[in-house]
Parts: C-alpha cells; structure tokens; sequence
C-alpha cells in the first residue's frame, strides 16, 4: 500500500496514525496518509522558523529567484509523476490536469519570483528645514511562517499559487493539503530538496481540521500569518483562530457565481464557455457558475444547447482520452451534491437534464458519479439557487432588462465571479463593473493573467492575491527615512 508522509526540515517522517485515501473512481483505498498530531506540527512549525533565520533568510532575491525557477524546472521534469498522483487522488481526466493544474502549479514558482525580482518599492525626496532634505524608501521583509491550507479540487495550481509567491517573498511555510489530495504537495518536497531549497523551508503536515493538523496549524503561535482556500465555513473558523495575536489572514471561500449571457451574444462561444464553467472538474471549480440568466429572447434556444452538450459528456476514468468530466471527490462530497438534487425537486425546478448517479458500470460502481444536471423554473429564493453546491450543475432562469439582471445576480452571500457574454461593448463596461465580485469575465471563462487581483467580494473572501497584491500579503513594508 503506498504510504504518504509528511516533510518536515527537508525530510519524510511517519507517524504510527493513519487514515485511508480512497478512490473517487471506484472507493476502493489506494494508499495510506500519515496524519500529524500536535508534535509533528510544533517540528513542522519550528523548522520553518529556524529556516528563516538561517540561510534561507540570508538569501539574496537572486538567489531565491534562481531556486525557484529550479523548482518550477522539476515539477516540469518529474511531470508525469505529477499528473498521475493528481488524477489518482482527484480524478480527474488527464486532458484536464496535463494543460491546467500542473502547468500552472509549476508556473506560479516562476511568475512570482519574477514579480518580486521586479516590482519596485516607494521612493519619495523629502524637503526638510534646514534644506539638506530627506529620502523615504520602502523596504520589503518576510511577513515569517505562512501556514498554507489548501484544497482539493485544484490541489497543485491552488497550493503553489501560495507557497510561490510567499518563498519568492523570503517566507517559509507549512503546507496542510486537504486530506483528499495528499500526494501532490508531498511530492513536491521531493523537488524542493532536488532544487536546492534549504531544509525546513517547505513543510508539509497531513490531517484534518478539528482536533487534526489544520487546527494545530492555525492556532500555533509560531505561525505569523495563514493562507486558506476553502468553503466559508472554515474560513470562519480560521479568521478567529488568527484573530489570537492580530495575525493576517488571506481567504478565499465560498461562490455562487452568475454568468448572464444577453441576446446580442456570441451564441456558440456563451454555450461553451457555460459548458466549461459549469461541468469542468464536475464543477468542483471554486470560480464555476452555478446561476445563468440567459435573456428571454435566447432562453428557449440556449436551454436546448446546454442540455445537448450537458448529455454528451462523456463521463469516465483519467486515461481515456474522450473523457469529459470525471467523479465527485469523494462518497461524502457525493452525498452533498445528491442532497441538493434532491432539494431541486422538492423546491419545485424542472430537471432539464441529469439528476441523479450514472451507471458505470460495476468496475467503477463505488465512485462518486453524479450525472451533469441543469434545471430551470425556481424561484430566486429557492435554497438551490441561493447555496453553494460545488458539483455539475446549474439553474438557467430567463430575464428581460439589465437592471432586473443585475440585481438578481448581486442577490446573493457570495461575490467571487461572473461570466457576461454580450457584444455590446459598453454594456459589458457596464455589467462587468456593477457586478459585486471580484473578478468579472466578459465574453470568456477562467482566462487568467497571475499579475493581476484575485479574489471575492461578501462571503467570497478577504483579501487579493496575485502580482503586486501577494507581495502586499507575502511581506511588511517597512518606511525607511534618511536625512541627507
């Protein structure tokens, strides 16, 4: 049985507590994760420390720069080996992870070593009464240990979009996968020792929340700030922990997000880019729609469409290239999405399309499969349109005029994201300014430049992530004034 340890002060460590990784294909247990304890994340906690005052803290931003391109070479090199722990631990179709997941995960080491080898600070002259004047600049420094707890549903991209940007900035961290996607983030310490990172640089704890590794990670007074992605629920939990000793706090959670498609569209580009942004990764996408509002003269026609692409999906195992969409994470994120299918009837929607568990055969039985589903006809009150669900589906609601749109789609806890489709230039000006959440789309889906701001609006998050704004996270700016 394969065996998944933590890494702490650049080597694996077991421990004699174990819990099971099961498959989403089949739920058969395909390896075995070490959890830590308290011990394990105190060890994890103080080689992170003695790293920042060791040669790591003394590296020059060239020399960091250069191990972290070196980083992001071996993730390149060892890529096969990457892709297979991900789709064995999420699986999902390699199509999807071979030119998403690690691609980025590997990108995300090189993209902020350059922002940080290149983004300047402030510089001011000064005038002072006696005329000989001043200088102020602005000087960077490691915010120190960054507890990094991550998710499963894009577990390398999601996981390197943190730890890149906070080793670029002179930081170490203690990584907390999610207890579903293990591998990817062990494996990474593997490429580390290969690139030269010192030890205790990048740590790795497995385990839970509650009582768990996630737990004794957040509340560790060791730690000097924490990064999560997550469902809002737990970003709660983490912002009080962090709340004892005023420590910074990145979140980003939960979505809802709308995508509104107007009658002037693109109709072949919004049908697919709706298809994208409600089946990829079964919808296990924390910038996915789950709300589309298609104007009423469109709405009949764009139903039909999405429910023939929905129905040709192809559902399957990682390695088979027609492969469209893959299982759930999980039995018990399997009984979640089920629960609102379920909900979707009893709240009155048409089902459309789906509904239910495919059948798959008895090979893959015991995996978590739900079918694609698209339903119309709720009311915007309804649970189903106004919860996260995180699974493949979506409710498709006709409207008539922009202002009804709009506020139908701002409606809502959540303020991730939003997809607009519309060749109205200033309309998407418009619509794309007005909508409360962070990152609007017009006209496409998931297109991202890493240099600019990510993150969510309400109960989306807190904070911004992404070129200069993780340096803003990543570091203290400190003022330094000298008289000429």
């Amino acid at each position: 049985m394969k065996q998944i340890l933590n890494f702490i002060q650049g080597e694996y460590a077991a421990t004699d507590r174990l819990f099971d990784k099961h498959s989403p294909l089949t739920g058969e247990v395909v390896a075995q994760v070490h959890e830590a304890g308290r011990a394990e994340v105190d060890a994890a906690v103080a080689a992170a420390r003695a790293a920042l005052a060791g040669p790591w803290g003394r590296m020059s931003v060239a020399e960091r720069v250069e191990r972290l391109y070196a980083v992001a070479d071996g993730i390149h090199r060892r890529f096969e080996e990457f892709l297979a722990a991900e789709c064995q631990d999420t699986g999902k179709p390699r199509s999807l992870a071979s030119h998403i997941d690690i691609p980025r995960g590997a990108a995300n080491f090189k993209v902020f070593a350059d922002v940080v080898k290149n983004v300047p600070t402030e510089f001011f002259e000064t005038a002072t009464p006696d005329g000989r004047g001043a200088i102020n600049y602005g000087w960077r420094t490691p915010v120190g240990v960054v507890g990094v707890v991550c998710p499963w549903n894009l577990p390398l991209l999601l996981m390197t979009w943190k730890v890149g940007p906070a080793l670029a900035c002179g930081n170490t961290v203690v990584v907390k996968p999610s207890e579903e996607t293990p591998q990817t983030a062990a494996l990474l310490g593997e490429v580390m020792n290969e690139a030269g990172i010192p030890p205790g640089v990048y740590n790795v704890v497995h385990g839970f929340g509650p009582d768990s590794a996630g737990e004794f990670l957040t509340t560790h007074p060791g730690v000097d700030a924490i990064t999560f992605t997550g469902e809002t629920r737990t970003g709660e939990v983490i912002m009080k922990a962090a709340a004892q000793g005023a420590r910074p706090v990145s979140l980003e959670m939960g979505g809802k997000n709308a995508a509104i498609v107007f009658d002037d569209c693109d109709f072949d580009a919004a049908i697919e880019g709706t298809m994208r942004s409600v089946f990829a990764n079964c919808g296990q996408v924390c910038l996915g729609t789950e709300r589309v509002y298609v104007q009423r003269p469109l709405f009949e026609r764009f139903v039909a469409a999405l429910k023939q692409q929905a129905e040709a999906l192809k559902l399957g195992v990682p390695d088979d290239a027609a492969t469209g969409m893959g299982p759930l994470i999980s039995k018990e994120h399997q009984d979640k999405v089920l629960s609102y299918y379920r909900l979707a009837a009893e709240e009155g929607a048409t089902v459309v399309t789906g509904g239910g568990v495919p059948d798959m055969g008895a090979q893959l039985a015991g995996g978590a499969w739900v079918q694609p589903t698209i339903w119309t006809g709720l009311p915007e009150t309804a649970r189903v349109i106004k919860e996260e669900i995180f699974g493949p589906c979506c409710h498709i609601a006709p409207f008539d005029t922009e202002e009804e749109v709009l506020a139908k789609a701002n409606d809502n806890a959540y303020g991730l994201a939003c997809a607009i489709w519309t060749r109205d230039l200033a309309r998407a000006h418009r619509v794309a300014q007005r909508m409360q959440v962070g990152l609007s789309w017009v006209n496409s889906w998931f297109l991202r430049d890493l240099r600019t701001p990510f993150g969510g609006a309400k109960q989306s998050g807190i904070g911004r992530e992404g070129g200069v704004h993780s340096l803003e996270f990543y570091t203290e700016q400190k003022n330094v004034c000298i008289k000429l």
